[in-house]
């Protein structure tokens, strides 16, 4: 243990911009996940601009570490950042939304064929609550309650599994594929068809049914890639077709804050 003198010559070496520079990589963290929190969520929508000043007033921070979260964001591809123009959030990519969706179907295929073998009277109930939870997020008209219960119930089913490791590989690669989601949840009747098709996965595993679990999983997810595979018409103020986005032009500089 350090003697008090110790502590006392430690803490007399801690100038305030030596403290500001320690302090940094947590703020950026902190400013990191709210925005990215608010970009998945919408709350921040494709070609919002993210002025740097507004942020840092937000956050009652430096602007280092809003670069430094910007970066962070901007390696995933949720901001796209213009020299010239300003950082906004991207539009999401139809391309990697494809992949994504794709990679997920591919790893919840898997994981629900070995739930179904080690599936439980516990487990099932558990994927019942789910259920109900979801029920109730459409009573209540809560979408955005309703996009967690849903994540939920395929995260049970990893747990269930065995792997939950593989729920977080999905969560690493849905980025896009939620920021879809939550456009597309508020369509009417969608909140009621996902909740059937949850309740066909439950009655496969329920029965032992391994290839029925794994094809409502597939049909289930699949429907999403038929979606972005076909749909003709996609608004430009949100999608793009892959993650190269050409810089904004005037006009959508202009219409932003």
């Amino acid at each position: 243990m350090l003697s008090d003198a110790s502590k006392r010559r430690s803490l007399s070496g801690v100038t305030p911009l030596s403290y500001q520079r320690a302090a940094a990589p947590r703020a950026a963290t902190l400013v990191y996940n709210a925005l990215r929190d608010d970009i998945i969520s919408l709350r921040r929508k494709p070609m919002d601009l993210l002025n740097e000043k507004e942020l840092q007033a937000q956050f009652g921070v430096s602007r280092t570490p809003i670069r430094e979260a910007i970066l962070r964001l901007s390696d995933e591809g949720l901001v796209d950042v213009f020299p010239q123009s300003g950082t906004f959030v991207s539009r999401i990519p139809r391309r990697a939304l494809y992949e994504a969706i794709l990679v997920r179907k591919a790893l919840e295929d898997t994981t629900v064929s070995i739930a179904v073998e080690k599936i439980t009277p516990a487990g099932i109930r558990s994927l019942e609550r789910n259920l109900v939870d979801l029920r109730v997020c459409v009573s209540d008209g809560d979408v955005a309650a309703f996009h967690v219960a849903d994540n939920d119930f395929h995260r049970l089913i990893s747990t269930i599994a065995g792997f939950p490791g593989i729920w977080e590989i999905i969560q690493q690669v849905k980025v896009h594929s939620d920021r879809y989601r939550l456009l597309t949840l508020p369509q009417e009747g969608r909140l009621m068809r996902v909740i059937e098709e949850h309740a066909a996965v439950i009655d496969c595993m329920k029965t032992g049914d391994k290839a029925g679990a794994a094809a409502a999983i597939g049909f289930h997810l699949g429907k999403l890639l038929g979606e972005v595979e076909t749909a003709e018409i996609w608004d430009p103020d949100y999608f793009i077709e892959d993650a190269k986005s050409p810089s904004p032009s005037i006009d959508q500089k202009e219409k932003k804050p």
